[in-house]
């Protein structure tokens, strides 16, 4: 029997689904069966910081009741979802992955936390992230870094570390995740698994704690493209509480996944396959693009000559997200919540909480945004940034002015060595050479698994789609998976 049940944390929802309404398989026993992975595998992963099993298996049993009574589900009955540990759960612990928050319980949920709920998903835990999602790599984190399934000793990527290691160890089926510039999109590459960064307000921001405000989207991260839209579709929609959630249908993503990439047009950028791209990594990107060309689609060089440089999409990121999180973190203060360090000065008590509770990476984003903010600078570094953001969103929309989608590597290499760039910032902010300037111009991506390296580590492909148009990057994304099918 044991075996079986850890069979179960293996297959995907849109088979458990099914399984589960027509009386095949129990809730619980899904439940049981990620929970014991999780008791057996997560102390070489560290994926988790929270566990929620007595409130799963009770939400798993109350599901089973349901099904015996003839009773109505919910479209992700009984199926485990993990949360990056920034989505604030009525009554579960929250913290950023940081020591500011180490206590912190939220009275409410986020809005796509109460979407799950209503969708009587099972909540799982709560996942390891980089610290207030400030990294590329998981190895911020006050609780350690989360480990790469493949190779213990190597990265997960960041910032949602925890989101796609625990979805690829098979210790939950689908994972929520966070992207700021890039972080469901590198975990998901390195980690082997697929993650949707949505179109910026296609998911309600309102739980999450922020980072960046402009930058920060909700998104799904699974092991197959089906189940990632099956999971974007419970998450998105308009919410009246989130001033920039976008007023617009959700679509039956799950529903034309099958509908195929004949007459599309794929568009290259030449910018992300220059210098610095490992060749394993182009030869495996340009294997899908293949495949997406074999099933009828066009293929065509664009250039992105602003988005693709980094010295204009890198530097103009870390000017925008470290001011915003300059302003979005003055909050924590040792006064309304979190962790307090008394002291007799007021100045001293704020001094010593803040100086305790961030970790070095938070530090140095916070002064960092303080400076580019400050008076006499601001022109001269945020607004500048925030200038060539419109330069980057304008690349786009002239690249899709003639293409329907972008193909591109969504890191430079594989995962990396754990230790290997956490003492050189400026190299760990280069990872992101190739996501960033999505989250600057708002735009959706997605990344999937396209191949392997020498080494056995897996490799990404990211697909790239006009605002709101995540149905025709999952019907893409979906013909290079069935192609590597064997």
């Amino acid at each position: 029997m044991a075996g079986f049940m850890r069979r179960l944390n293996e297959r995907s929802a849109h088979e458990l689904i099914g399984g589960i309404k027509a009386g095949e398989i129990t809730a619980r026993q899904v439940t049981e069966a990620v929970f014991e992975r999780i008791q057996e595998h997560d102390s070489n992963i560290n994926a988790y910081i929270t566990l929620n099993e007595p409130g799963a298996l009770q939400k798993a049993d109350e599901i089973d009741r349901r099904i015996a009574a003839g009773k109505p589900l919910g479209c992700l009955a009984g199926i485990p979802v993990a949360l990056k540990d920034l989505l604030c759960t009525r009554g579960l612990r929250t913290t950023c992955a940081s020591r500011i928050l180490d206590t912190f319980i939220p009275p409410y949920d986020a809005t796509a936390v109460a979407r799950l709920r209503q969708s009587d998903a099972i909540l799982i835990g709560k996942l390891n992230m980089d610290e207030f999602a400030m990294g590329s790599s998981n190895e911020n984190s006050a609780y350690g870094p989360a480990r790469n399934p493949h190779d213990p000793e190597r990265v997960t990527g960041g910032s949602s570390g925890g989101s796609a290691a625990a979805v690829a160890a098979g210790e939950t089926v689908l994972a929520i995740g966070s992207d700021t510039g890039g972080s469901i999109r590198l975990p998901a590459s390195f980690c082997g698994v697929v993650g949707l960064k949505p179109t910026y307000g296609r998911v309600s921001r309102y739980g999450l704690i922020a980072y960046a405000s402009s930058l920060d989207q909700i998104g799904p991260l699974a092991r197959n493209v089906r189940d990632t839209a099956l999971l974007l579709h419970v998450i998105a929609g308009h919410d009246p509480r989130d001033s920039t959630s976008a007023d617009l249908p959700v679509p039956d993503y799950a529903a034309s996944l099958e509908t195929g990439v004949e007459g599309l047009t794929v568009g290259i950028p030449g910018e992300f396959f220059a210098a610095g791209l490992d060749p394993e990594v182009r030869e495996a990107v340009m294997r899908g693009v293949g495949l997406l060309e074999n099933a009828g689609a066009r293929i065509q060089e664009v250039s992105l000559p602003v988005a693709g440089h980094p010295a204009y999409a890198i530097a103009s990121y870390y000017i925008i997200a470290t001011g915003e999180a300059s302003s979005n973190l003055a909050r924590y203060d040792g006064v309304k919540y979190g962790l307090r360090v008394e002291s007799d000065d007021l100045i001293d008590m704020y001094c010593k909480t803040r100086s305790r509770g961030f970790g070095a990476e938070v530090k140095r984003r916070i002064m960092l945004g303080t400076y580019v903010l400050s008076a006499g600078y601001y022109d001269a570094y945020y607004l500048k940034a925030q200038r060539v953001r419109t330069l980057i969103k304008a690349d786009f929309d002239r690249a899709f002015e003639t293409c329907d989608l972008l193909a591109a590597p969504v890191s430079p290499t594989p995962a990396f060595k754990i230790g290997e760039k956490i003492d050189d910032p400026l190299q760990m902010y280069l990872s992101d050479i190739y996501t960033v300037s999505v989250n600057l111009a708002g735009i959706p991506g997605l990344s999937l698994p396209c191949g392997t390296s020498s080494d056995g580590l897996p490799i990404g492909l990211q697909l790239l789609g006009r605002a709101f148009e995540e149905q025709t990057l999952l019907r893409a994304g979906y013909v290079v998976e069935q192609g590597q099918v064997p």
